[in-house]
């Protein structure tokens, strides 16, 4: 992913990066093993996830920007 991930991003492009696993993993994100969420994936977006669990989205962002 080449463009900056803000809260419009959905869960699948995050996931295009192995390494985001870990970052979301990090944050509690339970999407990633949520069997629901998989069939979800191409239209949940970062900000209504942490909306929904309320997790810290920008520090959640950062982690995730830092990616190449």
């Amino acid at each position: 992913m080449t463009q900056k991930i803000n809260k419009n991003t959905t869960l699948a492009q995050v996931l295009t990066k192995p390494e985001s696993v870990g970052i979301l993993a990090k944050y509690k994100v339970p999407c990633i093993s949520c069997p629901m969420a998989q069939m979800e994936m191409q239209v949940l977006k970062l900000g209504d996830i942490c909306k929904m669990y309320d997790l810290d989205l920008d520090n959640l962002l950062k982690d995730l920007n830092k990616l190449k």
